[in-house]
């Protein structure tokens, strides 16, 4: 007698029971073998559909989301997918809210599914009225019918993964995983996974992978490239006491990791995966033979083809360097004692900025809220000698008004690997750039820099 066909009746069945894999390579000559739990490989592409599923769920049974209602949510994409896939076969309407810095290519996902997707900017505080938050609550409001998820403030998020993700990992280790390491967003993956493996073995070591930066690593939330992960709030979904440590990752590391894992593992995962591979490595290195460290990789690279695999953006925020005639090579060259970036913050006064300028004889200052060191995103415009002064002499009751008012147009950015030849090029449209090194604003490079470096008779 035939066997019966292996035929799922739905793609929601599909979700969950993801493989583990050695890495074996990325990991070679730690004292604790590493494997890494593969959530790309779930119907939407992410670890976010589980939790999708469940709320979309509990909504339904509450009856939150009737046929023909709208799901609205933030999302940095992944969970948008899940929730995506979940109103195809339920027959719901999309509005999906992301931030400026969410990869292309991910917003084209949405919209292939049929979603609605409105894009805000990363670099505002929560309760702005443009921060992606503010603006999926007006969504809400505004759209009948509509059911927002919030999976920052939704049980059902971690309830989950402690009844699928938790229950997989122990099952496919043979209870013999003694630290999980997993990146932090909503707090809904390591908070519900952390209260399955606790509840087995109190031993074992939750360890939240962060973008430094975010809260739960001590940062403030201020910007940072990574995308899915890290916070500038305190989520309900997240409980800090199942977590036993938090690893910050800098934007670099988590990059060129994310790079290093699909290079040598062949294993394409994104920048969050790399945030969580660096810290498990780093949790690898203390760790005993015996050990096994499970760290989870939320989704793959293939949406982030346009930032992390893209070789001119890498090197547009300084995270790779080119070969010869770099921008590198002039600043590392010119010495002096200019600090590494001289800035103004927008509530400074005009006086502030020209005694600033006149110190550290420089004619263009960015404008940039935040202390050192800062994002790029914090960078909010920039003031001019030349123009400054013209105000100055029309109106010198100017001096006492805050830069912001008087302040131009962001100046250019370049990353410190790029080529002399293109900053040259983009001197000729400005006055001064912004260098990035590892993503950040480093020193502002301008045209008597070329020069000097010319006049010493290099290139």
């Amino acid at each position: 007698m035939p066997d019966e066909p292996q035929i799922a009746d739905s793609l929601l069945d599909l979700i969950g029971d993801t493989p583990l894999v050695r890495l074996g390579r990325v990991a070679r000559g730690l004292r604790g073998p590493v494997a890494a739990k593969l959530e790309m490989l779930n119907p939407g592409g992410s670890v976010k559909d589980r939790p999708a599923l469940a709320m979309v769920e509990q909504a339904e049974r509450e009856g939150r989301l009737r046929p023909g209602g709208t799901i609205v949510e933030p999302t940095s994409g992944n969970t948008g997918v899940g929730l995506a896939i979940v109103a195809a076969q339920r027959g719901y309407d999309c509005i999906f809210v992301v931030t400026d810095k969410v990869a292309p290519e991910k917003i084209r996902l949405l919209e292939a599914y049929g979603a609605r997707v409105v894009v805000c900017p990363v670099a505002v505080e929560p309760d702005d009225p443009q921060s992606y938050y503010s603006v999926a609550e007006r969504l809400v409001r505004e759209t009948p019918g509509a059911f927002r998820p919030n999976q920052y403030d939704n049980r059902w998020n971690p309830w989950a993964h402690e009844q699928s993700t938790g229950p997989e990992l122990w099952r496919q280790t043979a209870g013999r995983i003694t630290h999980f390491v997993a990146g932090v967003g909503t707090g809904g993956t390591i908070t519900g996974v952390g209260r399955y493996l606790k509840a087995r073995n109190p031993n074992i070591q939750i360890v939240g992978a962060d973008p430094a930066g975010s809260v739960y690593s001590g940062g403030s939330g201020r910007p940072y490239l990574v995308e899915g992960i890290g916070e500038d709030f305190w989520p309900s979904t997240y409980d800090p006491s199942l977590v036993d440590r938090v690893v910050a990752v800098s934007d670099e590391d988590s990059f060129l990791m994310a790079r290093r894992v699909t290079a040598e593992e062949g294993l394409l995962i994104g920048g969050s995966g790399g945030t969580a591979v660096a810290a498990a490595l780093e949790v690898a290195r203390d760790a005993r033979p015996d050990d096994l460290i499970v760290v989870l990789i939320p989704d793959s690279g293939r949406g982030y083809l346009s930032r992390v695999f893209d070789e001119r953006w890498m090197a547009g925020y300084g995270f790779v360097r080119g070969s010869d005639h770099t921008v590198a090579d002039i600043i590392e060259a010119r010495g002096g004692d200019i600090p590494p970036l001289v800035y103004v913050h927008p509530e400074d006064t005009v006086e502030r900025a020209v005694e600033v300028m006149r110190r550290y004889g420089v004619s263009q200052l960015p404008v940039a809220k935040g202390e050192m060191p800062l994002a790029a995103a914090e960078i909010v415009g920039a003031v001019d000698e030349l123009a400054l002064m013209d105000l100055a002499f029309r109106d010198p009751q100017v001096m006492e008004e805050p830069v912001e008012k008087v302040m131009g147009d962001r100046l250019p950015t370049i990353g410190v690997g790029q080529p002399i030849a293109l900053a040259v090029e983009l001197l000729d449209r400005a006055p001064a750039l912004v260098v990035l090194a590892g993503g950040r604003p480093h020193t502002v490079f301008s045209r008597t820099d070329v020069l000097n470096h010319l006049a010493q008779g290099h290139m």
